[in-house]
């Protein structure tokens, strides 16, 4: 998937930043400062996925001992995409969890599971009990297609069939029966897409050695599904695949890969981008070697690859199921700005049948009551990480508030990113409490201890860090009953109980 193994990125970007005396958005210095009573600042990072990790240790190794930070999440279990999102045959992208596990056990973090911001807990009162807070809870949301016939059974997006087959517990029951399903479309040419697919075509024997969810895997065992069709409205030269993810998919063991020579065919600009981009270089040589390619072992399993395709709509049949999918092709055409190609319709169709599609087109942030939000563009105004006030960010910086992530940046990007990113939004914090521009807090009625307190006087069920820790060993353990690294709880209530026990 496009979140690659982080820890060897980790490494070398602090070895390049030490070298080159990196800008001050990613020094590893402790700044010195005093607080009201030498007090520690307190902080809340609303989210414990890659973003948020990255937060709490710029913020650790930014303001030492003067620090105290709350990791908070919405699930019992922290980690965010890593957990959730990283495909289950990819087990050393998740490597980068005993990194984060690490910073969690730091006696500065404070791990608060199980909390909803906006249901259990309100943006307001996360404001009165912290000097400030970070929104780092990522996007859990997707961009959808605008075509007729989206809301027939068996569209689905992308995020929510990998939730699916990774065991989150919102999507635990989604209404997925590959048993009844022959092809699949998948809408979008990057390596979300291809890890759809891949799921779909590999062999379930070897996912069973994965910690893919149980459900997913039985129905994978059942699967009918022979052909899988990924479709994108530009051309591969403009695919958003990465070389490893996509030679992955185009290797399988009796996969037949069906290609349109003439979309191989590149135009004078189409030479242009690949001479320009080494790692599109190598997309198109690992496409066209595809496309000649005979399978390995038996074909029962076919792959085909759409260019210059854009759904224009998803065909039903008589049960209100999906049946198919109508495609324009499109022909690229260079912007006004001379760079890029942009794919334009022909008013030419064709159909392609299929029982299940998938959006797979980004995904999207969600807005928080309290916060200002980009509708457009899916993300909390800000600047460099400061959030700017205003229904939509056309007021100063909102005091105390901040972001890091996807919620600040967009979709983009791989697990490292986050740590460049949430070096430059600490950076502002850092520069705001050396101002004295930070809002202040009760001594006696602030941080985890505070947010805990108010959490459970409702009747709230908190969850900490050792109390994942009961979850993660107790998860372990079920993994070695079927042979599996683990085998994730599925659903938030079983969580709680093992919480419980002593």
């Amino acid at each position: 998937m496009f979140l690659r193994s982080a820890l060897a990125w980790h490494a070398c970007f602090h070895r390049s930043f030490v070298r080159s005396q990196a800008p001050v958005g990613c020094l590893p210095h402790t700044v010195s400062f005093a607080t009201a009573a030498d007090a520690p600042l307190h902080f809340c990072v609303v989210g414990s996925g890659p973003a948020g990790f990255y937060a709490t240790d710029r913020l650790l190794k930014r303001f030492g001992d003067a620090v105290r930070v709350t990791l908070l999440d919405r699930l019992p279990t922290p980690f965010g995409l890593v957990r959730s999102g990283v495909a289950p045959d990819h087990p050393d992208t998740k490597n980068v969890i005993n990194h984060f596990g690490q910073w969690a056990q730091d006696p500065r973090v404070e791990f608060v599971g199980n909390v909803t911001v906006g249901r259990d807990v309100q943006l307001t009162d996360l404001r009165r009990f912290y000097n400030a807070v970070i929104l780092s809870y990522g996007a859990e949301s997707n961009r959808q297609l605008n075509v007729p016939g989206r809301e027939l059974k068996g569209t689905l997006s992308a995020r929510e069939f990998v939730w699916w087959y990774n065991g989150h517990p919102e999507y635990r029951h989604l209404p997925i029966d590959l048993s009844a399903t022959h092809a699949v479309a998948i809408c979008g040419l990057g390596n979300v897409a291809i890890d759809c697919a891949r799921i779909l075509l590999r062999c379930p024997d070897e996912l069973a050695k994965t910690d893919i969810a149980e459900h997913a895997l039985a129905q994978l065992r059942q699967s009918a599904v022979k052909e899988v069709h990924l479709i994108g409205r530009r051309g591969p030269v403009q695919a958003a695949f990465t070389p490893k993810e996509l030679r992955e998919l185009l290797t399988l063991p009796g996969l037949q890969v069906h290609i349109d020579p003439q979309m191989l065919q590149l135009s004078p600009v189409d030479e242009l981008e690949v001479k320009s981009t080494r790692m599109k270089r190598r997309v198109l040589e690992i496409i066209t070697k595809a496309a000649s390619a005979s399978p390995k072992g038996t074909t029962d399993r076919h792959l085909h690859l759409h260019f210059l395709r854009t759904p224009a709509g998803i065909l039903g049949d008589e049960e209100g199921g999906v049946s198919g999918l109508r495609l324009e092709q499109n022909e690229l055409q260079v912007g006004q700005t001379g760079l890029g190609q942009r794919a334009v319709g022909t008013g030419r169709f064709e159909e392609l049948k299929a029982d299940l599609v998938l959006e797979s087109i980004g995904y999207r942030s969600v807005p928080l009551d309290g916060v200002p939000f980009d509708q457009d563009a899916g993300i909390v105004p800000n600047e460099l990480g400061r959030v700017l006030g205003g229904s939509s960010g056309s007021q100063p910086y909102e005091r105390g508030l901040y972001v890091s992530g996807w919620v600040k940046r967009g979709p983009t990007g791989i697990i490292g990113t986050n740590l460049v990113d949430a070096g430059i939004t600490v950076e502002c914090i850092v520069e705001d409490a050396m101002a004295s521009a930070l809002p202040t807090v009760p001594a006696n009625d602030c941080g985890a201890q505070a947010l805990v307190a108010a959490i459970q006087d409702h009747g709230k069920q908190v969850v900490s860090f050792a109390d994942w820790q009961k979850i993660d060993a107790a998860e372990v353990e079920r993994g070695k009953a079927v042979g599996k690294p683990r085998e994730k709880f599925t659903d938030v209530d079983e969580m709680l109980a093992v919480c419980k026990e002593q």
